[in-house]
């Protein structure tokens, strides 16, 4: 606009220069920040922000696929879900079969299936009866008694099958205790099963956990569903905070050297399984070292999908007064039968 004709030259001037001074201040006020980040700086951001993302979609997709294969390990013709028996030995002889009088009566297969013996040394062998199709770990049984490895003996467990391979048992060993779980791949339990279901994904539920080693050689009692204790290998303790407040967690190490971490919440019994759920870790090299607790990776232990598991029970110090919103929840209801 031009300015005034009553304008002297010398005010015109002064006018001028007052708007050339507030031009410069906010060409330095955009320089210095104060008016905004510089392109420089919000280029970094962009990099961060994108880093980020790009780090979320790489979680989400491996919480995903390690919950594909739980899913898959769960419908397994042999897994968790065909459990229809745990039958405790007695030492001595025992016939095993679904007949009525069989000293251990299975809930499939033939009316006889074979000969169990159990020795007082924990020594199991069974043989076989003719014309049953028995396997042997996915080989004909033949005649004569055979050694069974138990699930306690450091190696896998003899898998001895039968009903054209839909069915199965091994020999476990709790406590000082023998029995026999028996699998059946046509158990309504895997069937009908429904699927799993889980908490929003929370990153606010994933930590830094500090670890506290215990001395060399210490054990935690354990109980597991059946009422049995049982003195297992105890590492240490995981610590991590949650609002400002501490929360601890007794490891225990099954012999691969991972932290298993058994605990219950405040959501147990409610949106997740009543009993425990279970959760890995690493442990770390050092005492007083970290290790990441990410409880959107918890699951349900087996005695949530079947009455014959012996699953262990949390310790008392590992029932927190928290609520975990994250993680498997408690399972759905059989699907109804056809």
């Amino acid at each position: 606009m031009p300015f005034p004709a009553h304008r002297s030259a010398r005010q015109r001037h002064a006018i001028v220069m007052l708007a050339l001074a507030a031009l410069a201040a906010l060409a330095f006020a955009g320089c210095s920040g104060e008016s905004g980040p510089s392109q420089v700086e919000r280029d970094a951001q962009a990099k961060r922000e994108a880093a980020a993302a790009a780090a979320a979609a790489v979680y989400e997709r491996t919480l995903r696929e390690a919950r594909e294969t739980r899913l898959a390990n769960l419908q397994r013709p042999d897994g968790w879900l065909s459990l229809v028996g745990l039958h405790w030995l007695k030492p001595g002889n025992s016939f095993v079969g679904s007949g009525a009088t069989k000293g251990v009566r299975i809930a499939v297969g033939p009316e006889e299936l074979g000969l169990i013996r159990l020795e007082r040394d924990g020594t199991v062998t069974f043989r076989a009866t003719a014309g049953v199709g028995v396997t042997y770990d996915g080989q004909p049984a033949g005649r004569g008694t055979r050694p069974l490895i138990t699930d306690a003996d450091g190696a896998t467990p003899t898998v001895v099958g039968f009903n054209q391979g839909d069915a199965s048992f091994i020999v476990v060993k709790r406590g000082e205790s023998y029995g026999l779980r028996v699998r059946d791949a046509l158990a309504p339990t895997r069937t009908r099963f429904a699927g799993l279901d889980y908490f929003d994904t929370a990153p606010a539920f994933r930590f830094d956990a500090r670890f506290e080693a215990h001395p060399p050689g210490q054990t935690i009692k354990i109980v597991n569903v059946m009422g049995l204790e049982e003195a297992m290998a105890n590492p240490g303790v995981v610590v991590f905070q949650k609002d400002g407040v501490e929360y601890r967690l007794e490891a225990v190490d099954e012999g691969d050297g991972r932290l298993f971490l058994i605990f219950a919440d405040r959501t147990s019994g409610h949106e997740s399984y009543p009993a425990a759920r279970f959760l890995y870790a690493d442990k770390p090299a050092a005492n007083g070292g970290t290790t990441v607790v990410d409880f959107n990776r918890a699951y349900n232990p087996p005695c949530a999908f079947t009455e014959f598991s012996t699953c262990p029970m949390p310790p008392p110090s590992n029932r927190l007064d928290l609520r975990i919103e994250a993680g498997e929840k408690k399972p759905r209801p059989l699907l109804a039968s056809s």
